[in-house]
């Protein structure tokens, strides 16, 4: 009997340190025709099967049930206008564009659209051309690259990084790497960590505890439960983005130092927006030099692309020698890393735009709070508010663009648990207070309109 080949850890090992001298064997391919007896008939293995599979019917009923729970996901057709932020056009089901004010972008400081950051791209662009030539290994080393990852590292406090294509890929290439490189490693996961951390910790392969969210007495059971010589990581975020809480960094690191594990943390909404510099909530606590390894994302506050993870030059390299998401794919353009380059430095010395997030953030949850829409308790820059239905959240969305000119999507399963559906609302320093009192009447009349519940804070 033929054995069935399995896809293991120890075979792509094996295929992954080969050297470029060996050279892959392949098993002919077998005769997939009939084959005939010494009769000349055709033998039963070769016989003709009718499927009555329908491939068609399985995907439309796969989106079939997005559309009857609610949540099939419509990505609005616009086009922002530079130097103008939050203004934007709208093109879809319209006669041409239609202005439309943004409150739900991740370019959470506008600066994607900041001076600096285009001219440095448009310098680049003239200078290198578009592209980087492959990956790192082959032609995509720039040294807008290397110059980027020294500015990451210097703003973190570590004593190297190194950049990927984005966030999700940084999170999941870096977790999967670490726990393969770790023999028998425990990840221990917030049970509200983002879908990239958990591919991360899923490709790993190895072992893992979920620990309640930011539940630093749950977290120490899990870990006191281990044998000590296990290599043990905790991957946690210092700003959850549903719900705009924060980790308890220096708790979770106590129990790092106790229980003699690696710390992870995930600063991709927090980035830019905090501290003296812009490293996140790691530097404002001053806890970035406890934490081992520090994710975060080029496009948010740093407005552009791209992701990256800091750590020491021992973690930083085994990373870049085995993280298949690392090495295999094609490095980000130099007009990018550019651009990002830009932002980064500029908010290391400016605190303007972070001071003018906290003040529009504020404003805005005070505004919703005193006209009794159901507001979530935020401590960040994040302005939550709870539908609890995934049809309701879709529809206010689409009366607000509709009828208001207000882009903001709706946020439903599995971003956020069923029935905590809601608003997510990003006010930034260009959204004047105009703009919030207009966006709170309009809440306010859809409310009334779909006879929802006004209320205090949730």
């Amino acid at each position: 009997m033929q054995a069935r080949c399995k896809h293991t850890e120890s075979a792509e090992s094996e295929a992954f340190n080969a050297s470029s001298s060996q050279t892959p064997r392949f098993k002919p391919r077998p005769d997939l025709t009939k084959s005939a007896d010494t009769d000349g008939r055709d033998s039963d293995c070769g016989a003709d099967r009718t499927s009555t599979l329908n491939y068609d019917q399985i995907f439309d009923q796969a989106i079939d049930r997005l559309h009857t729970e609610g949540r099939y996901r419509v990505f609005i057709d616009i086009l922002r206008n530079k130097g103008a932020f939050p203004n934007a056009r709208c093109f879809a089901g319209h006669n041409g564009p239609k202005p439309i004010t943004v409150w739900c972008s991740n370019d959470y400081l506008a600066m994607g659209q900041h001076p600096k950051v285009v001219a440095a791209m448009e310098e680049a662009l003239h200078d290198v051309g578009a592209g980087s030539g492959g990956t790192r290994n082959i032609g995509g080393n720039t040294h807008y690259h290397i110059q980027l990852e020294q500015e990451l590292a210097d703003l973190h406090g570590k004593e190297s990084a190194l950049l990927f294509t984005s966030g999700y890929v940084s999170n999941d290439a870096t977790l999967s790497t670490l726990a393969k490189l770790l023999p028998g490693c425990i990840i221990f996961s917030d049970e509200l960590n983002h879908a990239s951390m958990i591919a991360g910790i899923r490709n790993s392969g190895c072992e893992k505890r979920i620990f309640r969210h930011n539940d630093v007495d749950h977290l120490r059971e899990l870990l006191a439960a281990e044998d000590p010589d296990v290599p043990k990581l905790i991957a946690f975020e210092s700003v959850y983005s549903m719900d705009g809480d924060v980790a308890p960094i220096h708790a979770i690191c106590d129990l790092a130092d106790e229980f003699n594990a690696l710390t992870y943390i995930d600063e991709v909404h927090a980035v830019g927006m905090y501290g003296d510099h812009g490293g996140g909530i790691s530097e404002r606590d001053d806890a970035a030099d406890r934490i081992d390894l520090i994710e975060g994302t080029l496009g948010k506050a740093f407005g552009v692309m791209g992701g990256y993870v800091a750590a020491s030059k021992k973690v930083i390299d085994c990373i870049r020698s085995y993280a298949p998401g690392f090495i295999f794919t094609t490095s980000l353009s130099p007009v990018l890393v550019a651009g990002v380059l830009a932002s980064v430095r500029h908010l290391k010395q400016s605190s303007v735009e972070r001071d003018g997030q906290q003040a529009a953030a504020a404003m805005l949850k005070q505004k919703f709070r005193d006209s009794g829409l159901p507001v979530m308790d935020s401590t960040t820059h994040i302005v939550p508010l709870m539908v609890g239905d995934p049809v309701r959240a879709k529809k206010i969305s689409d009366i607000l663009l509709a009828e208001y000119g207000v882009y903001v999507q709706p946020i439903n399963f599995p971003t956020v648990p069923r029935g905590t559906e809601r608003l997510r609302f990003t006010p930034g320093p260009a959204h004047t207070e105009e703009m919030m009192s207009e966006l709170t009447k309009a809440l306010v009349e859809i409310w009334d309109r779909l006879e929802l519940e006004l209320a205090q804070a949730a």
